[in-house]
């Protein structure tokens, strides 16, 4: 078992781990299992925009939420879950407030609790001392959620299965205006939906660097919340190919510069929230680990 960090033991608030948002540049669905889990095909990349997570030692061994979506409860909460998680899988008996500072809209498609449960394993991991492996923390995602192990490894990745088979991709990385419609999206309810289209093509890494792909809960998102119809047809009157993140609420589009998609941000009807973010291949939480680990070579 690794050395707990010294700040973590003196019980000072240890600031500043980020947990990304991520976009998935395209979303097929190739077939399903028979458990009901469907088979996925998707090529996640990371925003420099996210949220940020604080970590504090409790002794009484408890896990509390200090700050957080009020309108998820502390006991559902995926980062509390998610240490929760890693105290059971290693043995730790110290326990932990998390703080947590929202910049990522809940229902947003943006990755945003997945993140939280990712970046809670990555520093409570390295904060308790319980020295497991990156591949065991994604482990440990995986039975939170689909998206975390991608989240805990910090590469943008070209995933199969149902988001657990991951390749390191290397897309291009252009400034992203990112509408975020006011509606919260029943994943669930658009999975039964008739016209959503289950029996895509396999595709390879490389037809999507060459051809580009869609995202199959589009048509069944649009048609539903006519929010993100609008949002669509905004951006497409922009001049750019508007896509759905995830399944969805946030709609993104692709400039070629900062000030570019900055003063598309400025342009948003009024009452509209957005945000412009660079895509990242590398995420803002496994640049952290690399820093620290540099600092104690």
């Amino acid at each position: 078992m690794s050395q707990a960090d010294t700040r973590w033991e003196r019980g000072r608030w240890s600031c500043g781990w980020p947990a990304p948002a991520k976009l998935n540049l395209f979303l097929h669905i190739t077939g399903q299992r028979s458990g009901g889990y469907h088979e996925l095909q998707t090529l996640f990349q990371f925003l420099d925009h996210g949220d940020s997570l604080a970590f504090r030692a409790r002794a009484d061994g408890a896990v509390q939420r200090l700050s957080g979506l009020d309108a998820v409860a502390p006991e559902g909460d995926l980062a509390v879950r998610a240490a929760l998680a890693l105290q059971a899988v290693a043995g730790i008996a110290t326990g932990a407030d998390i703080w947590i500072t929202k910049q990522i809209p809940a229902g947003s498609g943006l990755g945003g609790g997945s993140s939280d449960a990712a970046t809670t394993l990555v520093a409570l991991n390295r904060l308790w001392g319980a020295g497991l492996s990156p591949m065991e923390l994604a482990d440990i995602g995986l039975g939170l959620g689909a998206d975390v192990p991608v989240f805990v490894h910090g590469r943008a990745a070209w995933a199969e299965g149902i988001g657990e088979e991951l390749e390191p991709a290397e897309p291009r990385e252009p400034w992203y205006l990112v509408i975020v419609p006011p509606v919260e999206v029943s994943t669930g309810a658009l999975f039964g939906a008739p016209e959503l289209t289950r029996d895509c093509p396999p595709m390879t890494m490389r037809d999507f660097l060459a051809r580009g792909g869609s995202n199959v809960f589009e048509l069944p998102v649009r048609s539903r919340y006519p929010e993100v119809a609008e949002a669509f047809d905004w951006l497409s009157a922009q001049g750019v190919t508007p896509r759905l993140t995830g399944t969805g609420a946030s709609v993104f589009g692709a400039w070629g510069s900062e000030s570019e998609a900055r003063r598309a941000r400025e342009r948003l009807p009024a009452g509209w929230y957005g945000f412009a973010a660079r895509g990242s291949n590398r995420s803002r939480l496994a640049t952290r680990m690399t820093a620290l680990a540099e600092q104690e070579r």
